[in-house]
């Protein structure tokens, strides 16, 4: 039950030291990169993505991750400086892509996922 009796108090302290690094480490990563959108204007094997520059002074660059729609986790991942594009040859048919913005302490924000786009 839920009385103090049977309350383990070191295993909820450690739980909150856990929450308390996990919350630090988010709070010190950039912001998601903005407007993450995946082209479709050609039908070709190869993956173009485009993002808005993240406005942070300590931007080091971007990572492109992907992985294939029936995993769980991503699998690869591709740095790729400052810049806000990046071709792939990898299928857009048959993966799932995000966009995450690294600052130069090498904190990564969440992975954005692209919207289709014809620009």
């Amino acid at each position: 039950g839920d009385l103090p009796e049977h309350v383990d108090f070191g295993y909820v302290a450690d739980v909150a030291r856990v929450n308390a690094a996990a919350l630090a480490t988010l709070a010190r990563a950039p912001a998601p990169p903005a407007h993450v959108r995946i082209i479709t204007t050609k039908l070709t094997d190869e993956t173009t993505l485009r993002w808005d520059a993240n406005t942070e002074p300590d931007i080091a660059g971007y990572e492109i991750l992907w992985r294939e729609t029936s995993a769980p986790r991503w699998r690869e991942s591709k740095h790729v400086g400052k810049v806000t594009q990046c071709d792939l040859p990898v299928s857009k048919d048959n993966h799932f892509f995000g966009v995450a913005a690294i600052d130069k302490a090498g904190h990564s924000s969440q992975a954005v996922f692209p919207i289709p786009s014809r620009e």
